[in-house]
């Protein structure tokens, strides 16, 4: 098993900035003199709006969980930036759908194949991560989302009162006119319409919630027009909050969920 924090220079952000991967540990002994390279499959893994690269390897067991499933895990830093090419700010949807793949498998034996791929995230990065399978679908087998933000217009039309002002400043940053979100790039029903109606191979999706968890709602308006639209989705609820206890039970069983090989390729 090796944890590798990677610093690197990002040409699309034009600044420094930093990724985890997680390299679990393969039989190397069996394949000393084998002169197929091994490479594995690989799990993107999206960290929330409060977060950043650091957050899975500190809060849950994802590395025990990386080593029991063989996959390697991508876990990029992407501030607070909704996974977009931010109005005021940088451009963080080309940066991790384009560059972050490009610069992970120059340095490290990922698999290229879409078999072989998988995306995933908590809040935020569950909003990033099935905006990634609905607008790049030929990228990956399966995607989770865990808590995630899946209705941001819904989400963004009932900002609490009291914050307002600091919430329309950092939404204006990164959306520009959000109040004319839906039906746009940004607006995942959209997408998964659109999606539909270009009868797109779209990847598994799974989908979980607590119910005690402020974003329920923006759930299961995502989960009802999912199912309007007979996507291939698999939801699971039950109880539970906005926390990492939650969420480490759900990465858990996406792992399990997730149609992944049990050894390297």
């Amino acid at each position: 098993m090796a944890l590798i924090e990677m610093k690197f220079f990002s040409q699309v952000l034009g600044m420094s900035t930093a990724m985890n991967i997680i390299l679990p540990e393969s039989n190397f002994h069996q394949n000393i003199d084998n002169s197929k390279p091994i490479k594995f499959q690989t799990l993107y893994l999206l960290h929330g709006g409060t977060d950043d690269h650091t957050a899975w390897t500190r809060q849950t067991a994802i590395e025990q969980y990386a080593q029991e499933h063989m996959v390697a895990v991508v876990m990029p830093n992407v501030d607070l930036s909704y996974y977009t090419d931010m109005v005021h700010g940088k451009r963080y949807w080309t940066f991790i759908t384009e560059e972050v793949p490009l610069i992970a498998r120059r340095y490290f034996p990922l698999s290229d194949k879409r078999e072989d791929n998988f995306v995933a995230g908590l809040s935020m990065g569950g909003y990033g991560s099935f905006k990634w399978a609905l607008k790049k679908p030929e990228m990956f087998m399966a995607a989770a989302s865990f808590s995630g933000t899946l209705d941001m217009p819904h989400l963004l039309s009932k900002l609490h009162p009291a914050m307002q002002p600091i919430r329309e400043k950092i939404f204006n940053e990164i959306f520009g006119d959000y109040a004319n979100m839906a039906n746009g790039e940004e607006d995942l029903l959209f997408l998964s319409t659109r999606a539909k109606e270009a009868q797109t191979n779209l990847p598994l999706l799974y989908q979980c919630c607590g119910t005690e968890d402020f974003t329920y709602d923006l759930n299961i308006n995502f989960r009802n027009h999912a199912r309007n639209l007979a996507l291939d989705l698999h939801y699971e609820e039950g109880p539970g909050g906005h926390t990492w206890s939650y969420w480490d039970m759900c990465i858990q069983k996406a792992l399990a969920w997730f149609p992944l090989k049990r050894t390297t390729v």
